[in-house]
């Protein structure tokens, strides 16, 4: 019998481990033969599970973040792990490795990009960085500070992980419009959070596309994720109460001023001005 995993089987940010036993009971709820549209595959973790409980549905797995090559490359991953872990082994685990044994390991992964053409930095990162901080690619782990949180033993394989899932590499808003108009079609709508980090996701995010997403919710099956931190739900409640305002930045001027708060982080603070045409109006000071 087909092994279900209930987590994907390389570190991925924003997979839905917690979230499974709760999503296998919400797909009870649609039939046995739909069509699952997986819109931003991620991990594979949903489309993985889909398939298992659903096994006479299509499964759509949209591989937009390049998983599959990352599981194709975990004999490489455990081989460079396998030379890492003893330089990490010369300090406490948990504690910061020494300069000279960061620049050794660097050299390591250098060779091995080299060598291959490819280094799966992500993985990586959650055996050398603080945790739930990644890099993906040389320079940006060269800037971090390395620790000994290498995983002590190798990454399965996983050979079935995606077997029977139909993979595609697309951008979503292309994957939607190609199937929303066929019959039984579930969509699995799992969008980088707002304001949370998406920097180790292969795409540029912003507000817009986290509301353009929301289209595809129109008039569909789906089952869609969302969270607390971004407000989102509250924002469409919002807007379905007060649908006659429109946009009040219409007409309006921006300036925008970058403020750095470290040598790492800024942000943008903004001013909107706008002098309507009345006659008469009063001044604020």
């Amino acid at each position: 019998m087909r092994k279900q995993y209930l987590s994907a089987p390389l570190p991925f940010v924003g997979q839905k481990r917690m979230f499974a036993k709760e999503f296998i009971k919400v797909l009870e709820r649609y039939p046995d033969n739909a069509l699952f549209v997986d819109l931003f595959g991620g991990s594979g973790l949903l489309s993985h599970i889909t398939k298992c409980r659903k096994p006479d549905s299509t499964v759509i797995y949209n591989d937009y973040d390049n998983y599959c090559r990352r599981l194709d490359n975990i004999p490489h991953t455990n081989a460079l792990l396998a030379q890492i872990r003893p330089l990490a082994a010369l300090v406490p685990p948990e504690k910061a490795l020494p300069k000279e044994t960061k620049e050794t390991i660097l050299r390591l992964i250098e060779q091995e990009e080299h060598r291959y053409g490819y280094v799966d930095y992500i993985t990586l990162s959650s055996s050398l960085l603080f945790s739930m901080k990644y890099a993906t690619n040389l320079e940006g782990l060269r800037k971090e500070t390395f620790y000994n949180t290498v995983r002590k033993c190798d990454y399965n394989p996983c050979l079935d992980y995606l077997d029977g899932l139909e993979i595609v590499s697309c951008d979503y808003k292309e994957l939607f419009n190609k199937y929303k108009d066929m019959p039984d079609v579930v969509f699995l709508i799992d969008p980088p959070y707002l304001s949370t980090e998406v920097g180790t996701y292969t795409m540029n995010w912003g507000l817009s596309d986290y509301l353009d997403v929301l289209q595809t919710l129109v008039g569909t099956n789906y089952i869609y994720f969302t969270s607390n931190k971004s407000s989102i739900i509250e924002l469409c409640d919002w807007i379905g109460k007060n649908n006659a305002l429109g946009n009040p930045f219409i007409g309006s001027e921006k300036v925008e001023f970058n403020a750095h708060m470290n040598y790492s982080a800024y942000y943008t603070d903004i001013m909107l001005y706008k002098k309507t045409d009345r006659s008469s109006y009063k001044e604020v000071s």
